[in-house]
């Protein structure tokens, strides 16, 4: 079964439309310098892994969840770091990327043993690989506020649309733009998110210059239309290949797992692959971004909802603000996250994972 496992990944990077390199290597230099942002960021994943680690152990008897990636303290600018750094990016260019977690069965781990997790073979035992990846977002406020900007979008899409085909604007869009007059009078809810056009400048009238506004206003609507709406699981095209690595190492399945500050959605690696390689799915359910948060790299928002609901609840966790002195004496101020729980649905996780393994 692992083996075909393999293959299959295999088979669908292959078939991937991206330009997915598996025999990259990771070089780069050491950052030299971390941000509050970076520390945040970092004690919000601790806290991900922390929930779903807990969410497992907590309501399944059969199952046993193990964190596995690496998990250490350090940061840019501490003493150590740049060794801690090059030993992460041999590790990468060696076995790939590890996952966040590990899920066994119990009975190949029993809880009286210490688990070496170095040893490879064990690793090989797991029955699913999990990459945990956290959001500053609840999901469902999100989706809420989102559909309410969109219908609000809709409305004034219609409105201005009926405004700039009535007299006088029509005339004066007719004759000076009569192919722009066309595109919008044929225009529809649905195709007001795939038009565009450039708003014209013209002053020389009282009736164009409020024409032109309107169209300046109608473009606004439009654009809030055409930006992505939904929350998105993120792999980079970098991690695709080094999970990939990982895979054919040790042929463990791999799962993504968003988690939001009220509920969590999980989704197997390779339907990330097979998903992102339908055309028909760009700008429906992922989009491909160059996100500077993402150091500029080629990133697939993938929509979470195309996911399964793992956490049906998480309860917040209380936070706190803390303080990192580097070492020459620049002070970091950022957040630590404590407590919370997330709550298993037990049908998803035995459907999405252990019905795979």
């Amino acid at each position: 079964m692992r083996s075909a496992y393999k293959e299959l990944v295999s088979r669908l990077i292959a078939d991937s439309p991206f330009d997915i390199d598996t025999e990259m290597e990771i070089t780069g230099r050491v950052p030299t310098l971390a941000s509050s942002e970076f520390l945040t960021n970092k004690e919000q994943g601790d806290w991900a892994e922390a929930v779903i680690l807990s969410a497992v152990n907590e309501n399944s008897r059969e199952f046993r969840a193990l964190k596995y990636g690496r998990d250490d303290s350090l940061a840019a600018g501490d003493p150590g770091f740049a060794e801690f750094y090059r030993a992460y990016q041999d590790e990468l260019n060696d076995i790939g990327k590890k996952p966040d977690i590990l899920i066994f069965k119990r009975s190949d781990l029993p809880d009286t043993q210490e688990h070496d997790l170095n040893d490879e073979e064990l690793v090989r035992k797991a029955i699913a690989a999990i990459e945990v990846r956290s959001s500053s977002f609840r999901s469902l406020k999100y989706a809420e506020f989102m559909d309410t900007r969109t219908r609000r979008a809709e409305s004034e899409c219609e409105r201005i649309q009926q405004l700039i085909l009535q007299a006088p604007y029509s005339e004066a869009l007719a004759e000076k733009r009569p192919e722009l007059y066309r595109m919008i009078e044929g225009a529809s809810v649905d195709t007001f998110r795939e038009l565009s056009f450039k708003v014209p400048g013209w002053r020389t009238s009282q009736t164009l210059r409020e024409l032109n506004a309107y169209l300046k206003d109608l473009k606004a609507q439009m654009k809030v239309l055409q930006t992505r709406d939904y929350l998105s699981i993120t792999p980079k095209l970098e991690d695709i290949a080094l999970v990939n690595r990982w895979i054919q190492r040790f042929g463990v399945p791999h799962y993504y797992l968003q988690v939001f500050f009220d509920k969590a959605y999980i989704v197997s690696f390779e339907d990330i692959l097979r998903i992102t390689s339908d055309p028909k799915n760009e700008d429906v359910v992922f989009s491909v971004e160059h996100n500077v948060k993402n150091q500029g790299k080629t990133t697939i928002h993938l929509n979470v909802q195309v996911g399964k609901e793992i956490l049906r609840r998480v309860d917040m966790p209380t936070h706190r603000s803390a303080m990192k002195e580097l070492e020459r004496g620049r002070l970091l101020f950022y957040v630590t996250f404590q407590g919370g729980k997330g709550y298993l649905d037990s049908e998803i996780f035995s459907q999405e994972i252990i019905n795979d393994a």
